[in-house]
């Protein structure tokens, strides 16, 4: 009797099976798209390998009952993982457990090397084999895997006898690292791939259409760079500032020539970095043949207005993803469209978090990792670089660098105080940053560029902070947390101040978004209007006040408060100021004490300038060099 025929996924006929999925169909079939998505970036053998082996548990007859309606468990992910592990030789055997982690995990997420019941030891150990002999016995070459997987792994070819032991150390820390990161690469690949197998089947089997079709953005580069220079051709050219903006928008458009890899942009607030970091990725991509632009913003309270300035360029080729993004906004069709590309990022262009880029790129979950393979290939613009989190910051710098040097990403740090993320200046795990920066003299363009006078106050309770905003029709005061600000915004409305606003993330996003609108329509038309607000308002915002008073922190975060005030430069800078105030009784969290206490010394040093190139270099050198990240 023929051996019983194994399926991947079953459909409406139970007894005939005539519209179920072949098992063997559904294997080729991942395998052809999972080698076509690693093939972009050197892994498409090792990405193709997986998927050909990432179901071979379906074989165990068991499975058949699964599909047939039966309540019983099968562990379907695990055999294809302990078959490639048997078969691999010493040489051969961290190509092995790459294959592994990205099999056994394909549903359940990546697996931990040992120490609970789902680890990939304790799976691989309990695992009984219930293969067909057939099948068990099938050849495994994983040499191809082995050459893809050490070309994106080892990167120095040096003579480890030539290298000291720190230098030997560091190395191997790196090797390690890329080789986790070629796994995750892998790993995509093959979520991704039997995702789409298996939705294409389902499809099919259900007569229903999806819209996952976005233009490639290589093919749309002229009629994007077309609209981009038409909407620069629209701004005015009269005025100090907008003949500036237009300088630095030509310069940084000038160096997309540049081999691709990492790169800086220090341009202070309000001179263009949004437009000219833009201008510099289509420039890039045409010149290089990237696939994508993805642009990284810290907080979702400035995600809206960058996405709306592409979208009102670009049309919808743009995808915008975040944990607040607003379903409501597209009609149904469009949203189901934006909701199938939030899965694995196919659109062109792509503004999101912080959050959302490194969670994808370090998480173990499938649904996260999708998008991975579609990051590779892409530039990738790290708005505000300076609010990556500090905690993990060596991890994000060292993800950035495999990203730049071993997937093909031009990546470009954006911001108007650029850290001290250079590996001249950082201790370990910097980024080698000398000779790219993008914009003319960045220190000539703070000078330039200086619309503000920072003054440091003392101590400032609410009620000197009410009275301060009481001369100050058109005013903000950034403080530290929620509660205060709702504290000090009902002691501005108690003592009857015209045009009081509070804005934090307490509230909903489509809240803050109709605050914002206010705040500038009452700036714009000259009424009253008095902002209470936490740090959210500083990052990327576009808003103009005549004076600001900002709770003490870190310097980056008084920088960028500043950029708040006389942003568009109408005002003398003598009289458009920013006050630096500690608040009795309202204790800072440890991370942004420490901060405030590296600000203070550093205004000590600089004579109180907090705005000169020197003085911010030496803050963030202080906060993360001598301090140490490491």
């Amino acid at each position: 009797m023929p051996p019983r025929k194994a399926f991947a996924h079953s459909g409406y006929d139970l007894v005939a099976r005539s519209d179920w999925q072949d098992l063997e169909e559904h294997l080729q079939a991942t395998a052809e798209l999972a080698e076509a998505r690693g093939s972009r970036f050197g892994l498409g053998k090792t990405a193709g390998l997986a998927a050909r082996w990432h179901d071979l548990g379906k074989y165990d007859p068991a499975f058949d009952r699964i599909l047939c309606g039966e309540a019983v468990r099968v562990d379907h992910s695990t055999a294809g993982g302990r078959l490639v592990l048997d078969r691999a030789t010493p040489l051969t055997r961290y190509a092995a457990e790459v294959l592994a982690y990205a099999i056994l995990g394909h549903h359940a997420g990546l697996p931990d090397r040992r120490g609970s019941e789902a680890s990939l030891q304790n799976r691989i150990d309990s695992s009984v084999d219930k293969l067909p002999a057939d099948i068990a016995a099938a050849p495994v070459d994983l040499m191809p895997a082995l050459k893809e997987l050490s070309a994106r792994s080892f990167r120095d070819r040096r003579d480890p006898r030539s290298l000291s032991p720190a230098d030997l150390k560091q190395r191997t820390q790196q090797e390690a690292f890329d080789l986790s990161v070629a796994g995750r690469m892998v790993f995509s690949c093959l979520v991704d791939a039997d995702f789409r197998d298996t939705e294409a089947f389902y499809d099919r089997l259900e007569a229903r259409l999806r819209d996952r079709d976005w233009p490639v953005l290589q093919s749309i580069l002229p009629q994007l760079t077309q609209a981009f220079d038409a909407k620069i051709a629209g701004f005015s050219a009269t005025g100090d500032l907008n003949r500036l903006r237009a300088g630095i928008l030509a310069h940084v458009r000038a160096k997309a020539e540049m081999a691709p890899g990492l790169f800086t942009l220090t341009v202070p607030t309000g001179g263009g970095k949004t437009l000219a970091s833009m201008g510099f990725a289509l420039d890039h991509a045409a010149k290089y043949g990237h696939r994508r632009i993805i642009y990284a913003i810290p907080y979702t309270s400035v995600i809206d207005q960058t996405a709306e300035i592409f979208r009102n360029l670009f049309g919808d080729v743009v995808l915008e993803h975040h944990s607040s993004i607003d379903e409501e906004k597209p009609g149904a069709e469009q949203r189901d469209k934006l909701r199938l590309a939030m899965e694995d990022w196919a659109a062109p262009i792509v503004v999101t978090t912080n959050v959302q880029l490194f969670e994808s790129l370090f998480a173990a979950r499938p649904s996260r990792c999708r998008k991975l393979h579609n990051i590779a290939g892409s530039i990738i613009v790290l708005d505000e670089a300076q609010c990556l989190p500090r905690k993990l910051l060596l991890p994000v710098l060292r993800m950035l660098d495999a990203l730049a040097v071993q997937y093909g990403c031009s990546i470009v740090l954006c911001t108007a105080t650029q850290p001290a993320f250079d590996s001249r200046q950082l201790q370990t795990g910097g980024l080698p940053l000398a000779g790219r920066e993008l914009a003319p003299d960045p220190e000539e363009l703070a000078r330039q560029l200086r619309r503000v006078t920072i003054l440091r106050a003392g101590e400032m309770d609410d009620a000197a902070l009410v009275e301060a905003l009481g001369g100050a029709p058109q005013g903000m005061v950034i403080v530290n947390s929620r509660a205060h600000a709702l504290d000090l915004f009902e002691a501005a409305r108690a003592a009857g101040l015209d045009g009081v606003i509070h804005l934090t993330t307490r509230q909903y996003p489509a809240h803050r978004r109709r605050v914002i609108a206010e705040i500038r329509q009452r700036l714009d038309a000259g009424l009253p209007c008095r902002l209470i607000a936490t740090s959210l308002i500083e990052a990327g915002i576009d808003l103009d006040f005549p004076i600001g008073w900002r709770a003490e922190a870190g310097l980056d975060s008084c920088v960028q408060a500043a950029g708040r005030v006389n942003r568009e430069g109408k005002r003398p800078v003598m009289t458009s100021t920013l006050t630096i105030f500690s608040a009795p009784g309202r204790p800072m969290p440890n991370e942004i004490r420490v901060l405030a206490q590296a600000m203070t010394g550093t205004a000590a040093r600089f004579a109180g300038d907090l705005l000169a190139p020197e003085a911010i270099r030496d803050w963030f050198e202080h906060v993360y060099w001598r301090a140490g990240v490491t």
